[in-house]
C-alpha cells in the first residue's frame, strides 16, 4: 500500500513531470500545476549523459528522445584550433543505451509534457501554491487562483529560484553567483561534429553538442565576477570577439554569427540545501533542491532521477516519513556530488587550472553517475 494516495505537484518541468508520472506509476492521484499559463519552457540545447538517458528509459521516453535528440559515445577534447588530443567515455551503462546525447530543451518539454497529456494527469496551467497548511493527515493547499484543496503529499519542483522552497525553508541560503556565465548558439551541425566536443587551453571554454540530426549548439562559459548586463542586441559581437583565436569548425560558427542568431545567455548560480528537503508531508525536488551548474551536465538527469526515486519510495514505504526518509538516504549524496563537482570545475576554468584536472573530475564523476540510483 503506497504511503500516500493523492498527490499535488508544484512546477512543470523535468522534475515536476518525472515526478508526476512516476507518483502516478506509484498508483497515486496526481495533479500538476504550473504557473505559466503556456507551459512553455526557456533555453536552448542540453547535453545528456548515459546516467540521464538510463532515467528517460525508467520514465519511458527513451525512444523519443533517440529519436527527436542525438546520442552518441562520449566526448572528444580538442585544442583551441579544433586538433584532437583525447577522448573520454561515458562508463557503458548497457548495451541498450548510449553513452551520451544532446536534445533541444524545448522538444524534451515536449516530449515529457506529451506523455504526461497521454496517461490523462490533471494538469491545471497559469496557477502555482500561494500557501499550505499541513497536519497529522494531509496537506492544504491554497492555490493562486484562490481555490482550495487538500492532498497526502506536496511536491515542490518550481525551479532554482522555487517559491516552494520560501515557503517550506524561508531561512534557506540563496542561489549564489558563480562568477561565470554560459553562452548557448543554436546552429546547424556539420557531419564532423558526431559527438560533444571540448575546445580546450583558451581563455575560455567551449564546446559543441549534437542535438538533433541537423543541429547543435554551441557552450562557452565566460569568467564574469561582476556579472554584467549583456544586451541581446549585441550579443552576437560579443559572442564573435569571444570565439577570437579558435579554429577549425569554431571559426566558422564564429563568422556566421549575425543578428539573427539564436543566442542564450545565461549567469550560472548553484545551491544545495545542507537540509533535509522535505518538512512533514511536502518535499522539494530538481532545482529547488540541488540547482547545478552545466559542467557535469547532469541537471534534467538529477531532476529525472528525483522523481523515479520518489515513485519508488513512495510506492514501497507505509508512511510518508519513511518514504521522503528513503528518498533522501539515496538522494544527497549523489545530488550534492553533481553539485560539488560542478562547481569545482567552474572554479578550476575559471583559474586556467591545467586540462587535465578538469578532466579528470569529469571521468571520475561520470564514473560516480554510473553507479545505480
Amino acid at each position: 500500500m503506497p504511503a500516500a494516495k493523492t498527490a499535488l505537484v508544484v512546477g512543470g518541468g523535468v522534475a515536476g513531470m518525472s515526478s508526476a508520472l512516476m507518483l502516478q506509476r506509484a498508483g497515486l492521484d496526481v495533479t500538476l500545476v504550473d504557473l505559466d499559463p503556456d507551459w512553455r519552457v526557456a533555453g536552448a540545447g542540453i547535453t545528456i549523459t548515459a546516467a540521464t538517458l538510463r532515467a528517460f528509459r525508467t520514465i519511458e521516453i527513451l525512444e523519443r528522445v533517440m529519436e527527436e535528440g542525438h546520442t552518441h559515445a562520449g566526448v572528444r577534447v580538442c585544442t583551441v584550433d579544433g586538433r584532437p588530443v583525447g577522448e573520454v567515455r561515458s562508463p557503458p551503462l548497457g548495451d541498450d543505451l548510449p553513452g551520451a546525447g544532446g536534445i533541444l530543451r524545448p522538444v524534451l518539454h515536449g516530449i515529457l509534457s506529451e506523455r504526461v497529456k497521454a496517461l490523462g494527469l490533471p494538469v491545471r496551467l497559469g496557477v502555482t501554491a500561494e500557501s499550505i497548511a499541513q497536519d497529522a493527515r494531509g496537506v492544504a493547499v491554497r492555490l493562486t487562483d484562490g481555490t482550495e484543496s487538500r492532498f497526502d503529499i506536496v511536491v515542490g519542483s518550481d525551479g532554482i529560484f522555487s517559491r516552494m522552497r520560501e515557503i517550506l525553508f524561508p531561512d534557506a541560503p540563496k542561489p549564489l553567483f558563480t562568477g561565470q556565465a554560459c553562452w548557448r548558439l543554436m546552429t546547424a551541425r556539420p557531419a564532423e561534429i558526431d559527438r560533444r566536443h571540448f575546445f580546450l587551453g583558451g581563455p575560455v571554454k567551449v564546446g559543441l553538442t549534437p542535438v538533433s540530426k541537423s543541429e547543435m549548439y554551441l557552450f562557452l562559459l565566460e569568467h564574469v565576477p561582476s556579472n554584467p548586463w549583456r544586451d541581446p542586441k549585441d550579443q552576437h559581437r560579443l559572442l564573435r570577439d569571444l570565439l577570437t583565436g579558435f579554429g577549425g569548425v569554431l571559426a566558422r560558427v564564429r563568422d556566421e554569427l549575425n543578428e539573427g542568431s539564436r543566442i542564450v545567455y545565461r549567469p550560472l548560480e548553484g545551491q544545495i540545501l545542507r537540509r533535509d528537503w522535505f518538512s512533514g508531508r511536502v518535499i522539494l525536488v530538481g532545482d529547488a533542491a540541488h540547482a547545478s551548474t552545466p559542467q557535469l551536465a547532469s541537471g534534467a538527469g538529477m531532476a529525472a532521477e528525483d522523481g523515479i526515486v520518489l515513485g519508488e519510495e513512495v510506492q514501497r514505504s507505509s508512511t510518508v516519513e519513511a518514504a521522503f526518509r528513503g528518498f533522501m538516504q539515496r538522494r544527497f549524496d549523489r545530488c550534492r556530488l553533481v553539485v560539488e563537482n560542478s562547481l569545482e570545475i567552474g572554479r578550476l576554468e575559471m583559474t586556467g587550472a591545467p586540462l587535465d584536472q578538469q578532466t579528470a573530475i569529469l571521468a571520475r564523476s561520470l564514473q560516480a553517475l554510473a553507479a545505480p540510483i
